[in-house]
């Protein structure tokens, strides 16, 4: 059996979903940008989270699993065009520094699921012109998180979107084997393509790195022992890996789009009107 708590932390509501023995969980804080907080297996938490950035409602939360929507990465000077007209916008977007609501729990034997939602409002409309439905489940099944996801689009013309997700994992080690059919990546730090033969050394790097892995399955090792299975929607055709120095944690990131896209326009992904895309992510400890 599952179930599902809330706590108050710091004027915070935090929900927990977990196994009965309290042997696997999930926590999210649907204040701070319905982000998770803490993913747990076998009794061990597996996400690395500066709680400090947490409780800062000026910070943006350094640790977890953000929500970067409706892009992921960056733009150059933080700006792009669209119909003719200038908008600025954060890294990553919008969804990660904006409350989401909770509209939906529910638990069985099996599973323990949370529905949270973000729209649009006149707070994003200056930086996203378009109406807006986001809404994400998060499910926890025996050691996976799966996280559905919806966007659709309320307005009367198209919208383009490359979400991501951004997981901060746990790790000591700066290197990251990955079992993928990718050849090459791409490194921010010089902006040259470099082959790749099975892993990456992070350390000392201060930009991240993408690799184009969109067979939409990936086995990634980390401090030597840790096996994660990832599995996403085809949409995802990128793994993005970055870290920071001085800090435990990698991440690896399922990405959309390589960052800038909203600027290339080679690549988004256009929602029709009242239309959505539905798609996902899967994280397996093994």
């Amino acid at each position: 059996m599952y179930k599902i708590e809330t706590y108050e932390e710091k004027s915070f509501v935090m929900y927990q979903l977990s196994s009965e023995d309290n042997s696997s969980w999930i926590k999210v804080c649907p204040e701070r940008g319905g982000i998770i907080i803490g993913y747990g297996v076998d009794g061990k938490e597996y996400l690395y989270l500066n709680e400090e950035t947490l409780y800062d409602r000026k910070q943006n939360v350094r640790g977890g699993i953000p929500i970067l929507f409706p892009i992921s990465g960056q733009l150059k000077d933080k700006k792009y065009d669209w119909d003719g007209k200038t908008y600025e916008m954060p890294n990553h977007g919008l969804a990660r520094i904006h409350p989401w609501e909770v509209i939906d729990t529910k638990c069985d034997e099996e599973k323990a699921s949370i529905s949270i939602l973000f729209e649009s409002s006149i707070g994003t409309k200056g930086t996203f012109p378009f109406d807006f439905e986001v809404v994400f489940t998060y499910t926890l099944k025996q050691n996976q998180l799966f996280i559905h996801q919806s966007y659709r689009n309320m307005d009367t013309k198209q919208m383009p979107i490359y979400p991501g997700l951004h997981p901060y994992f746990k790790a000591k080690s700066k290197v990251i084997s990955l079992d993928t059919e990718a050849t090459t990546y791409f490194d921010y730090n010089d902006n040259e393509e470099k082959p790749f033969d099975g892993k990456v050394d992070m350390e000392g790097l201060k930009e991240a790195v993408v690799l184009e892995t969109d067979h939409q399955k990936l086995e990634a090792k980390y401090d030597e022992h840790i096996d994660l299975h990832i599995e996403t929607g085809s949409e995802f055709r990128y793994t993005v890996l970055w870290t920071q120095a001085g800090k435990d944690f990698v991440c690896i990131e399922p990405f959309a789009a390589k960052t800038g896209e909203l600027n290339r326009k080679d690549e988004l992904i256009m929602v029709e009107p009242k239309d959505s895309l539905e798609t996902w992510v899967s994280f397996q400890i093994v």
